[in-house]
């Protein structure tokens, strides 16, 4: 029995890496530059970050392994410098999955605690990551890191899309990447099997808006670079969500009846909040779920 379970786990990976890089043939890399050293960089997955510079490229997330030479290629035209540090926003795969391919082309990977924590277990697939896979350097709290003459503020932001969210500043460029805090224009994610929730993931916004000004560039998790008005928008929108459904869980209304309501989201889903990944019921679901739960 354990041979035959192996050996679909086995097929499963096969089938579905095959599957994978079939997926991802005909995505194209979009670079758009924000500052005259930092950039974004679009494919498939979250947005990824770049400064580049005489000491070398600083980069932020990965997307997906089978993309990793269509994004290394990319950065070549950016610079010819080497490749020498990758900040993981958090551990989810459209934003590490490459990081043995980046660890291999140079990078020193760097993470929250919890984002170490989740590449080493076992992944949902029953794999394990490789050792090259996995940050080299972790923090709790906070660090500062000095390249390419700009100082980064490297921050994490607690129990927001998952538990171990990094929010990054570029002081000089002025540059807010969010890593999955922020979702520009949609629904976010909200991980909550990962130690996401509700009032954490409004935290970050908040945080985020904290350290910008009308002039920032903000890199969104996933989205179109966005400014402090539409990231001031998408916590309104949170903030919203969170007293109609905080108001029906007062009053006694059920899950279902929240699944169901559709007036508690029709104001953001006239705006087309629902149309990427969350939809409007998912996210109903999402904030049921994180607001019921009984407060420690």
């Amino acid at each position: 029995m354990k041979i035959i379970k192996h050996l679909s786990v086995f097929l499963l990976f096969i089938s579905t890496s095959i599957y994978a890089q079939g997926r991802f043939d005909n995505v194209e890399i979009k670079t758009t530059q924000l500052s005259d050293h930092t950039y974004m960089l679009e494919g498939a997955g979250g947005n990824i970050g770049v400064s580049v510079g005489d000491d070398g490229v600083f980069l932020i997330d990965d997307q997906f392994a089978p993309l990793s030479e269509k994004i290394l290629a990319a950065i070549k035209t950016l610079s010819d410098k080497p490749l020498k540090f990758l900040v993981n926003t958090h551990y989810h795969g459209d934003h590490s999955g490459g990081n043995e391919n980046m660890a291999k082309a140079g990078a020193t990977i760097i993470a929250h605690d919890n984002v170490k924590k989740r590449l080493e277990g076992e992944q949902r697939d029953g794999s394990f990551k490789p050792k090259e896979a996995l940050p080299v350097i972790t923090f709790n709290d906070k660090l500062n890191i000095t390249i390419n003459d700009e100082s980064i503020a490297v921050f994490h932001v607690a129990n927001a899309h998952t538990d171990g969210d990094t929010l990054l500043y570029f002081t000089q460029s002025n540059v807010l990447h969010t890593g999955d805090t922020y979702f520009n224009g949609r629904y976010p994610y909200i991980d909550l099997n990962s130690g996401g929730s509700v009032n954490g993931y409004i935290e970050a916004a908040k945080r985020g808006l904290m350290v910008i000004d009308d002039d920032t560039k903000i890199i969104p998790g996933h989205g179109k670079v966005s400014n402090k008005e539409e990231y001031k928008s998408f916590l309104e929108m949170l903030e919203t969500l969170r007293t109609k459904i905080q108001k029906a869980i007062d009053e006694g209304k059920t899950e279902d009846d929240v699944k169901a309501d559709t007036s508690l989201t029709k104001t953001y889903d006239d705006l087309d909040y629902g149309t990427g990944f969350i939809n409007s019921e998912r996210i109903r679901l999402t904030f049921y779920k994180s607001l019921k739960e009984p407060k420690s």
